[in-house]
């Protein structure tokens, strides 16, 4: 179990929940209305979870450990698979990537086409110089 700090708290305020009036604090994590809080509050790592099972004997206490295993399995699931997607992602860029390159290739080979093509019916349509031939 450590305790956050001020900049470690800030970051996660905006994801808390507000309490106005006579709202039970024990079960949620809030903020009062009269100042916020006093103290920075704790938090448990997924190993501190895991010793407390060894410490707490109550049934409430075992489920609420096997809760919150659960959570940090869910957790480390939900960030396994960002990473995985940024990684296709990034694939997927340098794929695409590549793809406009051999694009780029292709549409050069065919305006060069294109331009001989054009080259070849400009002088097969050329005006003829030097002697002609009259057919009798």
């Amino acid at each position: 179990m450590f305790q956050l700090t001020d900049t470690e708290f800030k970051t996660i305020q905006s994801q808390i929940v507000t309490g106005y009036g006579d709202t039970n604090l024990k079960s949620q994590i809030v903020t009062s209305s009269w100042g916020g809080t006093r103290k920075l509050p704790f938090a448990f790592t997924e190993q501190g979870v895991a010793m407390l099972s060894g410490v707490l004997r109550s049934e409430r206490a075992i489920n609420m450990n096997i809760a919150i295993m659960r959570a940090f399995v869910d957790v480390r699931k939900i960030l396994f698979k960002q990473n995985n997607i940024n990684e296709q992602l990034s694939e997927i860029k340098e794929r695409l990537g590549e793809h406009d390159i051999q694009l780029n290739e292709l549409y050069d080979a065919m305006d060069n086409m294109l331009d001989a093509k054009i080259a070849q019916l400009k002088w097969k349509d050329r005006e003829r110089i030097g002697f002609k031939m009259k057919e009798y």
